[in-house]
Parts: C-alpha cells; structure tokens; sequence
C-alpha cells in the first residue's frame, strides 16, 4: 500500500503517519519524488488501514493496490522523466547514442575512439575502467587510471562519460571521474551496489540482467531510486534464451512493455544482444524503431586487437555509417537523432 502525502504536508503530519503506521506494526518506506512524499507500507494486511489512513492530516491519496516499485511507476507519474546527463538529455526528442570501447585500453585507443564517436554524431562516451569479467584471468580493466583517461577524453571532446561501477566501495571514487554510472547485467540484483547508487548524485544507468523479468528490472531501479536518486535510465541487453546463434536474445518487446510501466527512459544494448558486429546495425534499427530513447553502441580503432568484446563492436568507419542510417528511422518515429 502506497500513501501519497500532500506537497505541502509539514513534518509533523509526515511523523504522525508514519508513527501510526509502525504503531500498527508495519515497515515504512518513505521517498520523495517531485513534490510529493511517499510512503511504502511494507506487511501483509496493511489494507484494512486504508480508510484511517485516508482520514489523517497531510494524506492526499490512499492506493492499497500499488506497483511493487511506486517510484519508477508511471501509476504515479504519468509524464516521461528525461534524465539530463551534462548537457544532454536522455528521453526527449532526440535519440541520444553513447559510443567507446568496452574497456579503457590505452590513451591513444580510448582518444581515437571518442574523436570518432563525436565526429559521428554520439552524445555520450563509453569505457569501462573496471570490468566483470567472467573469467577471473581476462582483463579486468585499469581502475583509476582508466578513469584519468575517460576524464582526458571528456576534456578534449566534450563528451560526458559513462563507465560501471562494479562494487559499493567504488562508487565514490567512479563519481568524482564519471557524468553517469552504470550497473551491468551481473550486477543488476547487487543490491548494495544498487543503494550505493541512489546516494550520490550522478544519474545511473541500469542494465537488465541476463536472466531478468521486467519487473525484476524495475524493481532494482526502485532500490536507487528509493536510496534518493531518480535519474535512472533503463538499458534492454539481450537475455539469455536457448538461442545460440547471438550472444543473447534482444528482447524488442521489453521497450514497449517498460515504457508502459515506468516513466524512465528505456535504451538498447545493440552490441551485447548481438555479440557479432555483422548483427549490430540491425539491431540498433530494431531498438529506434520499437521506440528506444537511445543506443549504447560498442565501437573500437581496432576491434580484432580489443581486450574485451572484440569481436561484438564495430570499426569505427563502419559506427559512422551506422549512424548516418540511423537517421531516417528516427525521422519516421518522430524523433532525431543529432549531429
């Protein structure tokens, strides 16, 4: 059960519910979206209060049925949040691409790369510093100094710079060097590191697990937004089927079933889903045309010689072809894509 206090409710009013409440023998959760507080009733019967609930100063509205994840709900708000990362805004009417290679390699590599991403028409630079790999003896990224040269990087082109976080200790140090963090596939259930998320300020963007339902998804997008932080940006990867012949399954219906449910902006992971480049260009069409708010496209100088994800991201001639292609099915969908 969900209680929506008035946006103007004084502190007090806001105790005495939630006292009630506790007294009753329930966990509350509150959060702030807006102007508006919610609280969360967290217990089995918490229905039969609904009624006093109503009547108690500074209560604006009682919904004893409510969505497990009331703050990324459109239930509760039904206007499309645009998550604003530098100067770029991911949600409106331009279709925002984030492009860089899957891990900060070198200097010259990640430099090379966002020169042509920009060149090309990308809003936002990719690379991951730290990487979860699935073998413990695969290249696991450069940590801080990877960090200092996704920084260079935005010094030179003006790129915000978006790079995972893969553990809650980390989160400080990634958000002095990063615009946006990401939480991968592997950790999109590591709660920790979701909470830690929500409390520092820099917008998230939040993958979907392998083997994720869609309210799954959501619901690991509520744990950041419950911790404080609303800019979440949803992101479909592919996910794991009993189909071999991609790296996973790209799940095209999932942008039209998220955006049904959640104001959050929602982008596709062409490179992932694909895990062949041959594919990505099909995919990242798929993606704009089902109604995807962006792409995050992995591209590389060189991709036979990248150190992860090689063989999924695209020459960086071939990213800007992508991109020029990209354009018509924007227009179609009635959108932009920018240059």
């Amino acid at each position: 059960m969900i209680a929506v206090l008035e946006g103007n409710c004084p502190l007090k009013e806001k105790a005495d519910v939630v006292q009630m409440l506790e007294s009753e023998g329930f966990r509350v959760q509150v959060s702030q979206t807006g102007t508006e507080s919610l609280i969360g009733v967290i217990g089995e019967g918490a229905a039969r209060l609904a009624d006093r609930l109503s009547a108690m100063p500074g209560v604006k509205d009682v919904r004893p049925v409510a969505p497990p994840y009331p703050l990324t709900s459109r239930d509760h708000r039904p206007e499309r949040t645009r998550v604003k990362v530098r100067r770029v805004a991911i949600g409106g009417p331009e279709i925002t691409v984030i492009a860089g290679p899957c891990s900060v390699e070198s200097e010259e590599q990640l430099l090379t790369s966002a020169r042509a991403a920009k060149k090309a028409g990308a809003k936002l630079l990719r690379g991951g510093a730290f990487k979860p790999r699935t073998s413990p003896y695969s290249f696991q990224g450069l940590g801080k100094e990877g960090l200092e040269i996704l920084a260079h990087a935005r010094e030179e082109t003006g790129l915000g710079v978006v790079t995972e976080v893969v553990a809650p200790e980390d989160v400080a140090l990634i958000s002095e060097y990063a615009d946006m963090l990401q939480i991968g596939a592997r950790n999109m259930q590591n709660f920790r590191l979701l909470s830690a998320a929500g409390e520092q300020p820099r917008p998230v963007l939040l993958k979907r697990g392998m083997m994720a339902t869609l309210e799954e998804l959501l619901m690991a997008a509520e744990y950041v937004a419950a911790a404080g932080n609303p800019n979440v940006v949803l992101c479909e990867r592919g996910i794991r089927t009993f189909e071999t012949s991609m790296r996973g399954t790209l799940d095209i219906g999932a942008v039209a079933v998220l955006k049904e449910r959640s104001h959050l902006p929602v982008i596709v992971d062409p490179s992932h889903a694909a895990g062949k480049r041959e594919l990505v260009p099909s995919l990242a069409r798929a993606g704009i045309a089902a109604g995807a708010d962006g792409l995050i496209i992995e591209i590389h100088p060189s991709p036979p010689d990248a150190m992860s994800d090689g063989r999924q991201s695209l020459e960086l001639e071939a990213f800007g072809k992508l991109m020029q292609e990209l354009k018509p099915i924007s227009k179609a969908v009635g959108r932009r894509l920018g240059t």
